[in-house]
């Protein structure tokens, strides 16, 4: 029998569009999501400048794959805002938008607070044992030092928390969002000491889940998506 929490889980995935979709935690990311990242990582690193021209053959080749998973990632890497997309020229490394940055976060903030909120009050039994059990594991990987698995699991643990609000709708465009935001949310993982502090962040956040208490659990979340953003920024000013 299928439960609930399953249910908008496969309702999200199954209605948003292929390239948004994040891999299950248990699956091998697709191609195309691999290719973005690394992509996204070489734009965010300063390794692809503003201009550079992203052609699909030589993406394909470079990374062994298809086109079509090159195409999928750079349509995904322009809803990021960190190409441009041009008729019938190909795609580019676009210069950087901090207004678009900055709107795209306050979204996120919202939209992951209102998840947080109704989380606190909807989630079932085993979802918030599963919610501490993907906190618990953060907590090995920070002190593993482990940014990638880390990032990896990260992934899971808001998607709980996406499902469990228990509202299909808000799960699937908080993925979409979250999706387009990825590769600064995983940049800043890299900057020193930083998964110990998300790891706090997330305590506060999962503490007030646990506990029932929504209008905490959204302040909590609320002000963690704000922190991502500033240690992202922090992060670009120092490299």
């Amino acid at each position: 029998m299928i439960g609930r929490n399953e249910k908008v889980q496969r309702s999200t995935a199954m209605d948003a569009p292929a390239e948004l979709r994040p891999a299950p935690p248990s699956r091998r990311p697709t191609r195309a999501a691999e290719v973005r990242l690394q992509i996204a990582d070489e734009i965010v690193n300063g390794v692809l400048q503003p201009g550079a021209t992203l052609d699909e053959s030589d993406l394909a080749r470079r990374f062994g794959v298809s086109r079509t998973p090159v195409r999928e990632a750079i349509r995904a890497l322009a809803a990021s805002g960190l190409v441009e997309s041009r008729a019938h020229r190909g795609a580019i490394v676009a210069h950087p938008a901090p207004q678009r940055l900055i709107d795209m976060f306050v979204t996120m903030a919202e939209l992951e607070a209102l998840c947080a909120g109704l989380s606190a009050v909807n989630m079932t039994a085993a979802e918030r044992r599963r919610l501490a059990g993907l906190h618990e594991t953060l907590g090995h990987l920070v002190r593993e030092g482990d940014p990638h698995r880390y990032h990896d699991v990260n992934e899971a643990f808001h998607g709980a928390i996406y499902a469990g609000s228990h509202n299909s709708y808000l799960a699937e465009i908080t993925l979409e969002t979250r999706v387009r935001v990825q590769p600064f949310r995983r940049a800043q993982f890299r900057q020193l000491g930083r998964l110990a502090k998300s790891h706090a962040e997330h305590d506060r956040i999962v503490t007030a889940i646990l506990r029932g208490e929504r209008a905490v659990a959204e302040d909590a979340m609320r002000n963690h998506i704000i922190i991502v953003r500033t240690a992202y920024d922090q992060y670009v000013e120092a490299l």
